[in-house]
């Protein structure tokens, strides 16, 4: 299962410290929402008063401007909430820039950086001409640059630059070349290594299993956190170069200063969760992501910008309860979004953060409880877009497969495989990808109620294949785990295992595939691997009030041994 608005590289905080938010963490979440909402209603009516931000709250960085010296502070500000992805409130801190110092020819520069935001949306042309806009402000404004300054002008004019010839990845790539020259020709520059740090990130190709620009970023980046660990930059894209399963242990160090580096920002607060759910630190992930809905809700009562950012925190809040046998937990969450307000679209595009949550929420809840017959009744969201109905009818088809209601599950196949046509007739390659691997998910599970397993299996491997080798994010069911799965069901116990231990070492710690290896170990007659595999599902859940099957029978036969 991949992720919505499709596609995603990756893929989203207020206090004085981090143990300033702790006591955000025991008031329930539904407490914020009437709060926050009138707060979003007028948030563009009161000044967000930047000023009380400080370097303590959002990280260090030093960015010298030929401006004057009463924006300096301002500016470096404003670049320290790019580096945090705050994008709404960096572009209001570059526009009151230009309005402070008309003469200030990198503000337009800062609100160009704004509108893009690197790792999470593709602008459409409405807002790159928004972007060439401020290039042209830049350019025309009576102020004095240096060469450096000029260089990072040119750069973000390399992405926005001719709207009807470029692409996106072609946008991208120009950008991360133009930054290169920057970072080679300033090399005392930490500002030019950092972006184009994250320029190599932004234009990674799609496709790319051997990681090159991430390990190219990495390299960049551990150099400067050993110097600047108080760079909310440096931690932030560290975390994101190492988001993949293969590389996941080596981005704990930034997972842990991240949050502490920028803790009124609430990406800041979320990001570690990136890495803590790669490496199975459930509790650690549900701290990151509790504590990063809070501040965005803090964030956004004091009309500032970015509270649909805390559906993402959710997304990962969901997936670690569901892990950790706190699944009541995930249920309140769900509930929690159906009674939210409106909210409006995110990332300058028509990507629903809200009814995508809505879409996507109940559809893993229900998949990973096994709850097949609920699954089979959801229902398409309203207003939902394309790729998130692909959600409801992947959801609903394997629950349809596995209840044993084979009609509805191959009417469910036919939608999405009509929408995925749709994607490839609108050339728009990537979303009818991930809309393949819902089709191709589901079709296996449809065969396998069939009794056509040598073709399901076949199709499931060389989906898991393809994507243990990409990394996709830890938010959805592992192609490989659903293999294992069915290998058990098919009775070949022995191949289950094998499958479940690889997917294992990159999805560790996930409560489906270690009660899954501990039945298949225990059918192979491997009862040691069984009740170790048992002992580890009950220590990950240790406190919950579960009451999953699943948890009894491991609670039964550990105590037999």
């Amino acid at each position: 299962m991949t992720l919505f608005g499709r596609p995603t590289k990756l893929a989203v905080q207020w206090g004085f410290a981090m143990k300033r938010l702790l006591w955000l963490l025991f008031v329930p979440l539904f407490f914020f929402t009437s709060f926050a909402a009138t707060a979003f209603a007028d948030d563009d009516q009161t000044h967000p008063h930047h000023e009380d931000l400080t370097t303590a709250q959002l990280g260090t960085a030093a960015f010298p401007v030929s401006c004057a010296p009463t924006v300096q502070k301002p500016f470096e500000r404003g670049v320290a909430l790019l580096h945090s992805f705050w994008y709404e409130e960096a572009e209001k801190e570059f526009t009151q820039i230009a309005v402070d110092d008309p003469h200030c020819v990198m503000a337009h520069w800062g609100v160009a950086m704004s509108l893009w935001h690197q790792l999470w949306n593709q602008p459409d042309a409405k807002l790159i001409q928004r972007g060439l806009d401020e290039v042209h402000e830049a350019r025309t404004t009576d102020g004095p640059t240096t060469p450096r300054e000029k260089a990072y002008l040119a750069a973000i004019a390399a992405f926005y630059g001719d709207s009807k010839k470029l692409n996106h990845d072609a946008r991208s790539q120009a950008y991360s070349d133009a930054m290169k020259k920057v970072y080679e020709s300033y090399p005392d520059d930490h500002e030019a290594a950092v972006f184009y740090a994250l320029s190599l990130l932004a234009s990674e190709p799609h496709d790319d299993m051997t990681f090159a620009n991430r390990k190219q970023a990495a390299a960049i980046l551990e150099k400067l956190f050993a110097i600047e660990p108080d760079h909310p930059g440096v931690a932030h894209y560290l975390i994101h170069a190492y988001d993949k399963p293969q590389l996941a242990q080596l981005g704990l160090p930034a997972a842990r200063r991240y949050a502490q580096v920028a803790p009124a920002a609430p990406h800041a607060l979320h990001m570690p969760s990136h890495i803590f759910a790669r490496v199975g630190l459930w509790q650690d992930d549900i701290n990151s992501n509790l504590a990063s809905i809070a501040a965005t809700r803090k964030a956004a009562a004091m009309h500032m910008g970015g509270e649909g950012h805390q559906f993402h925190a959710m997304d990962f809040l969901i997936y670690a309860y569901l892990q950790s046998g706190r699944e009541a937990d995930a249920a309140k969450v769900i509930d929690e979004v159906r009674s939210m307000p409106k909210m409006k679209s995110m990332y300058g595009s028509d990507f629903d953060p809200e009814t995508n949550a809505l879409t996507k929420f109940p559809a893993i809840y229900d998949l990973e409880l096994r709850h097949w017959s609920d699954a089979m009744q959801l229902q398409v969201v309203p207003g939902a877009l394309r790729g998130d109905q692909s959600i409801t009818y992947w959801a609903r088809a394997i629950g349809a497969a596995r209840s044993g209601n084979l009609a509805q599950a191959h009417k469910d196949l036919e939608q999405i495989e009509t929408i995925r046509k749709e994607f490839v007739a609108e050339k728009k390659p990537q979303y009818a990808e991930a809309v393949g691997e819902d089709y191709q998910e589901a079709a296996a599970w449809i065969m396998h109620a069939e009794d056509k397993d040598d073709e399901a299996i076949a199709s499931l491997r060389a989906l898991a294949d393809k994507t243990d080798k990409l990394g996709d994010e830890p938010e959805g069911i592992p192609a490989r785990e659903q293999l294992a799965d069915m290998l058990l069901e098919a009775k070949r116990p022995q191949q289950a295992l094998v499958e479940y231990q690889t997917d294992l070492k990159l999805n560790p710690n996930r409560f489906n595939g270690l009660y899954g290896a501990a039945r298949a170990a225990e059918a192979a007659g491997k009862q040691s691997d069984a009740t170790e595999y048992y002992a580890l599902l009950l220590k990950i859940c240790d406190g919950s009030s579960s009451t999953r099957p699943e948890l009894s029978r491991a609670r039964e036969l550990v105590a037999q041994k």
